[in-house]
This record gives structure tokens, C-alpha cells and sequence, in this order.
């Protein structure tokens, strides 16, 4: 807006002191200030507003003035309430370096003339940003020579001075514009949070923006990119199809009270970035297809050379660049969904092709090197890694069951809600292609393990799939609490009664491998104490610590309880 636009408002009560031949000058803000140089706070193009608390002596007014004309501001405007009028000598300075000055009256606050000032820019620049996203819409359809949305979240950072960034449903920075750059980055914790909100609210069918206050006090707006309208969720969808895989945009600022074009604005740049999501989506076309080639030749006990043949095919395409066939891991995952014929398998594709994308991979896409099939409700990824030093078997593979589940699991949860479940098995690293069909076993019954946890979010790799484990999931509940019960309350009721303390020592002379010595010292007690200890549990249980049998009961009596 121009300054004269702000004289031409009678509600102001601005009267034109001097310069009136810069009033063709642009208003890009307001600041209210009474400080001798508050340069610092200035960045060009505002009208700054003063009650002359900073004005002792003539000479102050030379200054000051000095001050805002060497910052670029747009003009000033001196409230009377303080002084009385205006000084003569600010007047002179003011028309010495050429800067138009306003009186305010007195019954008219700076409050409202800055919020007068600020909706009328704000409109304006708002305008303006939309005819610049109705173009780069245009471009970004036409190819990837648009750009990715890092420019339009440019566009917000410059146009509207707002920090943005693109957030996947799993909490990963996908997008941050060059003024969220500027700025502390997003926490993982934040990031996950926002996300989970995020998908709360989804769920819930919640009007959005959804605004979610954190840290210090500041407030997040999210809004789901490639939305509908923002009163209901879109028409005929099925949230539960796509929940876990789309992508949020969010704003550092409280949209709760933006005007209807403001909102309609940042709708349509949701929907310029859905345009690149869309375009990410369509281009794991190719890697789809040959994971599901894989997979129906491993599924068919297809001999290891086709296996291994289809494989040095697939590597170009997975691994851009490197031209040689890694090893490679698999992880399987399953989506449930109670009371809904959404299938899970699709779901669990896009959410599997999310997950394991690696940001520190080089290359045009770190999805560039995931390849997710899907049979079913269950999605099975094939995982190409690096060649493994020394070919070691037990070298450390990529993807680790924990780290997904720690990265995932709180903003999952929210998408899932109380109707849904997602379950993760992750195998071992293969070294040929003759490994590949155990390594798919692997990791299907490392997800049925993960499977018997509570939890809406459960992942196991093949580090746990032990004996023991495999086993007990699988135990009904009422045979698993009558067999402990029957080892474990005898000495459970004795350390109620005397504090005894049997069942830490069972535990301990588990772990020690029934070793006198090594349990006495970790226990921090004399060898005939813990023989007495140990003498009192088998007198009480009627078992013998000396036999294997009877060890490997209780071992499996601590875990069920």
C-alpha cells in the first residue's frame, strides 16, 4: 500500500505535516517505537510510529531522523499526546532528508493504526503471492522444470514472511523454505509432535488448520497438502487409504484468525505441493515393479540364478550410478485395520517407502534406493546395501528394527488411532541371492514376533528371534499365566511376607549362568548366602537349579511374567 492511502483514511487521524512528494512511497510494515536508535528493528519500508518519548533537545530529532532514513523507512507518523505537537525541529529534520511526517491525533491509538496498516498489507501481499503460485502451478504441471517446493515455500518466506516447511506423516523434513533456514532447524521431537498432531486431527475429521502451541510458546498451523475443502474431509475418502503416507505443510505463525483469503491462499500452495509429491510417487513406478518381480520369483522357489539375474537388473535402477550388485536386507511390514475393508497392503507400501528413505544417501532421491512390493495386507521392502567389509555375515546391516520404531512410533500412533495396527520385521543382511528367500522368512516371522507385543506400533528384527521368543508369543494367555504362576508366586508370596528378595536372585543366577562365585558378586553377597537363597527356592518350588530343564523353566517363567 501507499502512503497516501494511509492520509486518505479519516479513521486514522493522520494529518500531513511535510512531504508530500514522497507519498507514492510503499508501506511494507508498521513499527511503534520510542527508543533513541532503533535501527536494529528495522528492516525498510515501514511506517514507524512514535509518542516522541525519545525527544530531550533539538539536536535528538536530527538524529533520529537520521537513523530511519538510513534504514529505508517508509515515512513517520508522531503522536501529540505527549508533547503536545509536533517539535518544529523534527519537522525541519524530517524535511531535510526528505521523509514525509504525520501527525496522530490524540484520541486515535497506535494500535489502531497498526492493525489498519497490517490487514491492508497483508491483503495485498497476499494477492500478489497468489498470481505468483497460480504460475509456478502452472510450470511445476508442466515438469520438473518448476522447481520442487522448496521454491513456493520461498515464496511464503518472502512474500509473506512466514517460516514453512513440508513434513511427511512420519515427522522427516521433506521441504523447509530459506527463511526457515535462517532459523534454529525443527527438532526431531518437534517434527514428530507436529506430525502426530497432524494426523490426530485427521482422524478425527478436525476443520483445519490445526494449531498446536510448543516450546516457548510458539504456534504451529499444519495443514494437510493436497486437502480438501477446510470445513469436512474430502468426499468419498477413505482416510484410512492415505493417512500414514501424506505430507503436511507447516507454518511458524497462528493462522486461527487470517482472513478467508490468507487461508485460501496457503490452500492452493498445499495443492502446488501435492503436484511434487504426486510426481515423487509416480516415479517409484519402475522400482515397484521390479520388487514385485523379485518377490514373485522368491515366493515361486525360482532357482537362485534367475533370482540372482533379476537382481544385477534391478541394482542400476535402486543404486544410480554405482553399476555393481550390493547385498541386500528385507523388511516386511503389515497394516490392520479393525472394521473396514481398507486394505492394509498399499497402505503399508507407501508407509514402507517412507520409513526406510535414508536422508544422508546421495543421489537426486534418497527413495531413489527403495523398492517396495506388496502381496496382500503386507508390503515387503528389498533394501540394497553397500558392500558389507569382509563380506562378514554378522556385519551390522542398514536398517535396525529399534531405530524404525523409535523414529516412527509417536506419530504413527496418532494415525492409526484405536483402529488400526502396524507391525515391522527386519531381517538379517543376505550376501547372494540364494539368502534371499530365508531372508523374507526372517523377517515375516520377526513381524508375527512384533505381532504378539502390545502396541499400535510394534517392530522385531532378527537379532530377537531367538528360541525362546519365537516360542512364547505364541502360548495361549491362560497357559502362560498358570505357568507362572505356578514357578513364580511361591517366591513371590515369600518376599512379599519376609523381603527376601528370591526372585532377583533367581534372576541373577540365570544371568551368571548358575556360577556360585559370579552371582555372589554381582549380588554383592556372601557364596553361603546365595546358597542359602538358592536352597530356599528349589525347597519352595520343588525344582532342582541344578538341572537344565528346570533352569530353562524358570528362565521362561521370568520372561512370560
Amino acid at each position: 500500500m501507499r502512503l497516501r492511502a494511509l492520509l486518505d483514511t479519516d479513521a486514522l487521524g493522520l494529518r500531513l505535516l511535510g512531504g508530500e512528494e514522497e507519498l507514492d512511497r510503499t508501506v511494507r510494515g508498521v513499527m511503534t517505537t520510542d527508543l533513541r536508535d532503533p535501527s536494529r528493528y528495522l528492516s525498510g519500508g515501514e511506517l514507524v510510529l512514535t509518542g516522541l518519548a525519545w525527544h530531550r533537545e533539538p539536536a535528538d530529532s536530527e538524529r533520529f531522523v537520521r537513523i530511519l532514513t538510513a534504514a529505508g523507512v517508509a515515512g513517520l507518523a508522531a503522536g501529540e499526546a505527549e508533547l503536545g505537537s509536533v517539535p518544529e525541529d523534527l519537522m525541519v529534520a524530517c524535511a531535510r532528508h526528505r521523509l514525509p511526517l504525520f501527525s496522530v491525533v490524540e484520541d486515535v491509538s497506535f494500535a489502531s493504526i497498526t492493525e489498519h496498516v497490517v490487514r491492508q498489507v497483508s491483503s495485498e501481499r497476499a494477492g500478489d503471492l497468489a498470481a505468483v503460485v497460480d504460475r509456478h502451478r502452472r510450470l511445476m504441471s508442466a515438469g520438473p522444470a518448476g522447481g520442487g517446493p522448496e521454491v513456493v515455500l520461498d515464496l511464503l518466506g518472502s512474500d509473506l514472511d512466514l517460516r514453512a516447511w513440508v513434513l511427511s506423516a512420519t515427522g522427516r523434513q521433506i521441504a523447509g523454505s530459506a527463511l526457515a533456514g535462517q532459523g534454529p532447524a525443527l527438532p526431531a521431537a518437534l517434527r514428530a509432535r507436529l506430525a502426530g498432531e497432524h494426523l490426530a486431527a485427521v482422524r478425527a475429521g478436525r476443520r483445519w488448520p490445526h494449531r498446536v502451541t510448543a516450546g516457548a510458546g510458539t504456534t504451529y498451523s499444519l495443514f494437510p497438502v493436497g486437502g480438501g475443502g477446510r470445513e469436512t474431509p474430502r468426499e468419498g475418502h477413505e482416510v484410512r487409504q492415505t493417512v500414514l503416507s501424506e505430507w503436511l505443510l507447516v507454518v511458524e505463525a497462528d493462522a486461527g484468525d487470517w482472513p478467508e483469503e490468507r487461508l485460501d491462499l496457503l490452500q492452493g500452495v498445499t495443492q502446488l505441493i501435492a503436484v511434487e509429491r504426486d510426481r515423487r510417487d509416480a516415479a517409484r513406478t519402475v522400482r515397484r515393479r521390479l520388487a514385485q518381480e523379485v518377490l514373485e520369483l522368491v515366493q515361486a522357489s525360482a532357482p537362485p540364478a534367475e533370482i540372482a539375474a533379476r537382481l544385477r537388473v534391478a541394482a542400476p535402477v535402486l543404486l544410480p550410478g554405482l553399476g555393481t550388485a550390493p547385498h541386500w536386507q528385507v523388511v516386511v511390514a503389515r497394516v490392520e485395520w479393525s472394521g473396514t475393508e481398507v486394505a492394509g497392503g498399499p497402505v503399508a507400501q507407501a508407509l514402507l517407502e517412507e520409513i526406510l528413505v535414508d536422508p544422508t544417501a546421495p543421489g537426486p532421491e534418497p527413495s531413489d534406493r527403495i523398492a517396495v512390493a506388496h502381496t496382500g495386507d503386507e508390503a515387503v521392502a528389498l533394501v540394497p546395501l553397500p558392500a558389507l567389509a569382509g563380506d562378514a555375515p554378522d556385519a551390522e546391516p542398514a536398517v535396525r528394527a529399534d531405530a524404525l520404531l523409535a523414529a516412527v512410533r509417536e506419530p504413527l500412533a496418532h494415525g492409526l488411532a484405536d483402529d488400526g495396527r502396524l507391525t515391522i520385521g527386519v531381517s538379517a543382511a543376505v550376501l547372494s541371492a540364494e539368502g534371499l528367500r530365508g531372508a523374507v522368512e526372517e523377517a515375516r516371522h520377526a513381524r508375527r514376533v512384533a505381532a504378539a507385543r502390545p502396541g499400535s506400533v510394534c517392530a522385531a528384527g532378527h537379532q530377537e528371534l531367538a528360541s525362546h521368543v519365537l516360542l512364547l508369543p505364541f502360548v495361549p494367555d491362560d497357559v502362560r499365566r498358570a505357568f507362572t504362576a505356578r514357578l513364580l508366586d511361591p517366591l513371590r508370596e515369600y518376599d512379599r511376607r519376609h523381603r527376601a528378595e528370591l526372585v532377583p536372585t533367581l534372576e541373577a543366577f540365570l544371568a551368571a549362568d548358575g556360577s556360585w562365585t559370579r552371582c555372589a558378586t554381582r549380588l554383592h553377597l556372601h557364596v553361603n548366602t546365595l546358597r542359602y537363597r538358592v536352597g530356599r527356592i528349589e525347597q519352595l518350588t520343588g525344582r532342582d537349579l541344578s538341572r537344565l530343564e528346570d533352569k530353562l523353566d524358570f528362565f521362561l517363567a521370568l520372561r512370560l511374567g
